[in-house]
């Protein structure tokens, strides 16, 4: 079993995850846009701001995915763009050096929500919401 963060964005998809690959040092592995799903019956028109937002997008093998909402989706559609609450996503780094540059990556434009320091579980853990809405916290896992 794996889990996959799946991140929604309010029409910056694109310039997010162009931040997130270079900050993680992935790639970017699939891209599609609403515009590129074929015309389904009963389905309506897309708006041309609609069509060009992001439909899907990967990120490296691990799989960090998101789309943008559809402007003015309904509850079968997911209700549109709502900021996230109720969770964060969590990366583990190799060490307190290469977390505190993703914190600092992350925190870049953006605030702070628990500053990047040792805590008694961990020699490096912050938590951020960077400037596009997501939350995240950076943790070193404690040595063996």
């Amino acid at each position: 079993m794996q889990f996959n963060p799946y991140l929604q964005f309010d029409g910056h998809c694109t310039e997010a995850f162009a931040f997130y690959a270079q900050l993680f040092g992935g790639t970017i592995v699939h891209q599609s846009h609403f515009g590129d799903m074929p015309a389904q019956s009963g389905m309506p028109a897309l708006s041309e701001a609609a069509r060009n937002r992001i439909m899907h997008l990967q990120v490296g093998s691990q799989a960090l995915m998101g789309s943008d909402a559809m402007p003015g989706a309904d509850a079968s559609c997911g209700d549109g763009y709502q900021q996230p609450q109720g969770l964060w996503v969590s990366i583990q780094a190799a060490g307190v050096t290469e977390s505190q540059r993703l914190f600092d990556g992350l925190a870049r434009g953006s605030r702070a929500v628990m500053p990047f320091a040792a805590t008694f579980w961990s020699p490096g853990f912050g938590m951020v919401r960077d400037r596009f809405g997501t939350p995240w916290m950076v943790n070193v896992p404690m040595p063996a």
